[in-house]
């Protein structure tokens, strides 16, 4: 009971702070997922693809409500999504077939350094400038591919690579921002589906897993985030989410640090 209770305050927590700051929840699932089931004794050396499993697959269902509130907005670019998703997909598979062969290890510090990385892309406010328009198809492709392939190594919805890549090529910023919900389905799906896929059959899953996807963390991680990620969207517009931010980034760094102590 008290592992239930454990993701459904993680779902609480990452659903409301991906509606205030608009930052895929995937940055905090992973870690107190990682924490969760070493607590619950999983296999070691099977914490991290569990955690990266089930973050993109709850990631699938809560990214649909973000979409549907964006595209009401008029902030979603399709041909952005059209022409993105394809290198998406195959980014995305690619990156949890490689992904099932790393160790936990290689993962949770491939992990650490990305958390640092937008820790610190928070706290300075880097912002790329605008200084080129959108590449043509091999160049969508393959800023797709990678954007997925990063993004299933690290359990998001890929916001953190895909609005500044937008913005960069002279999107604005709130249509980035929606375009960037959009995407962040066709990641989660494919990211599910191939850690599905890549974790069939394998030895020492607990029970009630489906490959790396860990079903009762999925549901309580999904009820809950479902629930308060409105909630933290309509504070956005009466906190000072710049401050927030910073703050959330401190955050960032304690749970890098303490998975990176983890390691040793």
């Amino acid at each position: 009971m008290e592992f239930w209770l454990l993701y459904l305050t993680t779902g609480v927590f990452a659903g409301f702070l991906a509606g205030l700051l608009g930052v895929g929840g995937g940055l905090v699932i992973v870690p107190v997922l990682a924490f969760i089931f070493a607590a619950q004794h999983f296999p070691p050396e099977l914490i991290m693809h569990l955690a990266l499993g089930t973050s993109l697959a709850s990631i699938m269902f809560t990214s649909i409500s973000s979409l549907r509130a964006h595209h009401a907005h008029g902030a979603v670019s399709w041909a952005v999504v059209r022409g993105i998703t394809p290198g998406i997909i195959a980014g995305t598979l690619a990156g949890t077939v490689v992904a099932a062969q790393l160790s936990t290890a290689f993962l949770k510090g491939f992990f650490v350094m990305f958390l640092y990385y937008v820790a610190t892309q928070m706290i300075m406010n880097i912002k790329p400038k605008p200084s080129r328009d959108l590449p043509g198809m091999i160049g969508m492709f393959s800023a797709g591919g990678v954007i997925g392939a990063v993004s299933s190594l690290v359990g998001i919805g890929g916001g953190t690579l895909s609005v500044p890549f937008m913005t960069w090529c002279n999107v604005k910023l709130h249509q980035a921002i929606g375009t960037s919900a959009a995407i962040g389905f066709p990641i989660a799906a494919a990211g599910a589906v191939g850690y599905i896929a890549n974790g069939w059959m394998r030895d020492a899953l607990p029970a009630f897993s489906l490959g790396f996807v860990y079903l009762p963390a999925l549901a309580g991680l999904v009820v809950a985030s479902v629930l308060t990620a409105p909630f933290g969207a309509r504070l956005a517009h009466r906190l000072p989410v710049a401050r927030l931010k910073q703050f959330f980034a401190l955050l960032l760094y304690a749970l890098g640090t303490r998975m990176l102590f983890s390691l040793f």
